[in-house]
């Protein structure tokens, strides 16, 4: 056979070349096509797809199926989880979820009752309840229970909905249109093994603090604080299961709370340069020789009994996380949850901003009868984000605030601000109750939790002062004026002046949202 020439040769490879990339590209222009075309249909008859299935998007399935949507939930384990975090609801979380009507969901999981804070230092002790508020229009109390049981609940009773397809699979990465804007989800379903695209008008993103696709959609920078170590102390009851114990320890605080009948919830914080490494026998020996010395004696043998049995040790990261308001300029999807703003988990209000957050996204939702209307749907996540801001904006600079200041410190200004901050929790009257009223998230107002963080420290700087200035006691002084400015500008700066300092935003959140009957 007699072989084609070297110049054929060229010709027939480069029209081969210029058919295959004709071809790959028109298919890839058929699919975006087709992608779109579907969404407009109806996207398969979902209108919303949840990725993750934890407190967030589990609640949410059934806010959004109970107005009528049709949501499909795409969870990677739906497996009752064994978390650390998320274990305390706080009243104003218990008051979302009873706006949601799910209330029903701390029932049957051995919830305990928890009335307040018992704060320790030092050998003494204080307690700080809950106030009695006639503008909280829910009972003032918190609840401790399994994370896991909890959850399992609110997937239960959202799946129960007939509009609610509950789904087991990862979710690798998200779809998206020609114009960018994003149409639904690429997963590996666990039942079939097959990757398949889910399409849907509008897509949220629930996927918690280790998100593999939040960087897709902004770019808040994650901010390690310190890590918690706990554990479960079995067959225990506290003396006082009623209450949240909070010891400030040295260098950084442990709290031990009833998580169950017969289950104490123990933890310990520690900063990122002395957490030990290495088989759980040497955590347990780090806690035994750190914190168990440091403990009330009637605290004490529930810690040692619980380390005795041999637990495991979990290790969880504590971090910060600031929202971003422009998701990279991405339509058709909303973040939410720990994917979307972490703050430290000292005040265990996590759940409380992320229910809060769902109960206005739902509202404003209600009247929007088509998902696909893109420039409606752009609107309503830009008022979703302004109308959060009382709840978040106080949850999450008050966080900050209270972890700083009850860290232990060589600086003696801070030190003050650290006992002050003791005395002020277990002082009673109006400064206990304002304070508890802002943890419990009873009152979401930035300013008032401004006022509290500057009365701690005038009374801070009034003692230091005592019995007489001096020039050190003064300069003491500035200094501690100085980390209080230093504590509160980054959260001015990242929730914005007007969102911190105006008391009629408080109010109208308040106005509307806090009341048992829906807006």
């Amino acid at each position: 056979m007699e072989l084609l020439p070297p110049t054929n040769v060229w010709v027939w490879t480069l029209l081969a070349v210029v058919l295959t990339w004709t071809v790959f590209h028109a298919t890839r222009k058929t699919k975006k096509k087709s992608i779109t075309a579907e969404v407009r249909k109806g996207c398969g008859g979902t209108d919303v797809i949840i990725v993750g299935a934890g407190v967030a998007g589990a609640t949410l399935a059934y806010a959004l199926a109970t107005d009528g949507r049709r949501v499909h939930v795409i969870e990677r384990d739906l497996r009752e989880p064994d978390r650390m975090m998320g274990e305390v609801m706080q009243p104003g979380g218990r008051l979302m979820l009873a706006k949601l009507g799910l209330q029903d969901c701390l029932e049957e999981i051995e919830a305990q009752k928890l009335t307040g804070l018992v704060v320790y230092k030092d050998g003494k002790h204080g307690i700080a309840p809950y106030p009695v508020d006639d503008n909280f229009p829910y009972e003032p109390c918190a609840r401790g229970f399994r994370n896991g049981r909890f959850v399992q609940r609110l997937r239960h009773k959202a799946a129960s909905l007939p509009n609610v397809r509950m789904e087991e699979g990862t979710v690798s990465s998200l779809v998206e249109d020609k114009t960018g804007d994003i149409k639904g989800v690429k997963y590996k379903s666990k039942t079939t093994g097959e990757e398949t695209i889910a399409l849907a008008a509008l897509t949220v993103v629930c996927d918690g603090a280790y998100s593999n696709l939040r960087r897709f959609l902004h770019s808040s920078k994650v901010e390690l604080y310190t890590y918690s170590l706990g554990f479960v102390a079995k067959n225990c009851r506290l003396e006082d299961p009623n209450s949240l114990h909070l010891i400030m320890s040295k260098p950084t605080i442990t709290m031990l709370y009833q998580i169950s009948n017969d289950e104490v919830r123990c933890t310990t914080e520690v900063l990122p340069e002395n957490v030990p490494s290495g088989t759980n026998d040497e955590m347990i020996s780090f806690l035994e020789k750190v914190f168990v010395p440091q403990l009330p004696p009637k605290l004490r043998d529930i810690f040692v009994k619980g380390i005795n049995a041999g637990p495991e040790i979990k290790k969880v990261p504590t971090k910060r996380m600031t929202t971003s308001l422009s998701c990279k300029n991405k339509k058709g999807v909303i973040v939410l949850g720990d994917a979307f703003n972490m703050r430290h988990p000292v005040i265990a209000s996590g759940m409380m901003v992320v229910l809060s957050d769902i109960v206005i996204l739902r509202d404003l939702l209600r009247p929007l009868d088509n998902l696909n209307e893109v420039k409606k749907l752009s609107e309503i996540v830009k008022s979703f984000h302004q109308l959060r801001k009382p709840m978040s904006t106080t949850v999450n600079t008050l966080a900050d605030l209270f972890h700083r200041v009850l860290c232990a410190s060589k600086d003696e200004a801070r030190e003050a601000m650290r006992q002050e901050c003791f005395v002020y929790l277990c002082s009673g009257g109006v400064f206990t109750s304002g304070l508890m009223s802002l943890i419990g998230g009873m009152n979401p107002r930035p300013l008032s939790l401004v006022l509290h963080l500057f009365s701690i420290t005038f009374s801070s700087i009034a003692t230091l002062l005592a019995p007489f200035p001096t020039p050190q006691r003064v300069w003491l002084c500035l200094r501690l004026l100085r980390v209080a400015l230093g504590m509160l500008g980054p959260h001015v700066k990242d929730e914005g002046v007007t969102q911190m300092f105006s008391p009629a935003a408080a109010s109208a959140y308040r106005k509307r949202y806090m009341t048992l009957t829906a807006a």
